[in-house]
């Protein structure tokens, strides 16, 4: 994992991820949450985001003109990335036709035929990323791939999105377990310090003396 994926992975663990009793929009209650927003709203954490998912698409030679998702998740991804990139631009998805003026559901960029990707936070169900993917193909774009930020494993909705996306591929950034294992690492305070065998340091590779409040190099565990 390079560097800017770890450390929003580490933002997302500790800004983002909660345990505990929670009801869910999808319905259902689970034992975690995570609200992506306070990650993606946050300065640094932005930085990150639009980083991680450029760095993905260019991997992947999606070559868009263009992302968007649905409101409000996707909203900060998007402004993220097309800040980052300086090419590629942005458009979200309302999630009804507004009432007024031009009666449009897609904001922003708007060109029929243009490449795009669809992203979004977190895919539970998918429902919210499938009506994403509806509204760019019936306005025209191509969808080349879509992204999310965090899937919840435990969900199923990666089945849904990958029938809407397809022929598309669909990507996510993250696991739910990568974060509830990062967010137990973090707090992990009154636990003994246990280094793994052939542990490295996180920040140079060299050998780990701690773990604490991560894997660290003796030049780099303050």
């Amino acid at each position: 994992m390079n560097p800017a994926r770890q450390e929003l992975l580490r933002l997302l663990a500790g800004k983002s991820f909660k345990l505990g009793e929670f009801k869910l929009s999808a319905g259902g209650s689970s034992d975690y949450y995570v609200d992506c927003r306070t990650t993606t709203l946050n300065a640094r954490g932005a930085q990150l985001t639009g980083q991680v998912f450029l760095e993905e698409i260019r991997a992947r030679g999606w070559n868009p003109q263009a992302i968007g998702g649905l409101t409000l998740g996707a909203d900060p991804i998007v402004v993220a990335l097309s800040v980052t990139s300086g090419t590629i631009h942005g458009f979200l998805v309302r999630k009804d036709e507004k009432p007024h003026g031009t009666s449009q559901r897609i904001e922003g960029f708007r060109e029929p035929g243009a490449r795009v990707v669809i992203v979004d936070d977190v895919c539970t169900t998918g429902a919210s990323t499938v009506q994403a993917i509806a509204a760019a193909r019936e306005f025209g774009f191509k969808v080349v791939g879509v992204m999310c930020l965090v899937e919840r494993d435990e969900a199923g909705g990666r089945a849904e999105v990958e029938r809407a996306a397809a022929p598309a591929p669909f990507v996510s950034i993250y696991r739910s377990s990568d974060l509830r294992r990062e967010h137990l690492l973090q707090n992990q305070d009154t636990s003994p310090s246990v280094l793994a065998v052939g542990a490295t340091c996180e920040l140079c590779g060299r050998a780990a003396v701690t773990n604490k409040p991560r894997l660290r190099c003796e030049a780099h565990k303050f």
